[in-house]
């Protein structure tokens, strides 16, 4: 809210057949913009074929930014989406790699290091320890990263304030 307060409509663009996403992202973020008298507006995309009417659709209601969900079929196309984004003049929010492949802005555990845990995992694995025995651990380090490139080209300011707690800056 500190960089856009008169946001009012958000959409939210996730792939339906996640079903992580209507059990546990949805009900989370619904809550949080309840708190920031945000509406959420869902937008349903299985793959890149359905993202222009998507956007389309935002449009005509009027939409004032848009979040990408944490989903493999996003993630692979967060270019092409920020792209979309862009070209509408949507703020835009995601992961990190979303910031990095042209969003506007991010917030969240970085899939890398996500990975690279995972990869740790598999190595005790598959040197004989027993999975059950591994612990669970969840991302104790999130980010913000700023994309300044895509705020110019959108004419957005970030205030300074933001820009001052941002773990990243992409220029």
């Amino acid at each position: 809210m500190d960089v856009f307060p008169r946001t009012k409509q958000v959409a939210v663009l996730f792939n339906p057949d996640n079903p992580g996403y209507i059990r546990l992202v949805f009900p989370v973020m619904e809550v949080a913009a309840a708190s920031l008298k945000l509406g959420l507006q869902q937008f349903p995309v299985r793959g890149p074929g359905e993202f222009d009417s998507a956007f389309a659709a935002m449009a005509k209601i009027r939409v004032d930014a848009v979040v990408t969900t944490d989903d493999g079929v996003l993630a692979a196309n967060f270019g092409a989406i920020a792209k979309l984004a862009a070209k509408m003049r949507l703020p835009s929010v995601g992961l990190p790699e979303f910031a990095e492949a042209g969003g506007l802005m991010a917030y969240g555990a970085s899939r890398l290091e996500s990975f690279r845990r995972a990869a740790y995992f598999v190595d005790r694995i598959l040197k004989g320890a027993k999975p059950a025995d591994l612990p669970v651990e969840q991302a104790t380090r999130f980010e913000t990263v700023l994309n300044q490139k895509t705020a110019r080209a959108l004419g957005i300011q970030f205030p300074q304030a933001v820009l001052a707690r941002a773990d990243r800056v992409i220029e």
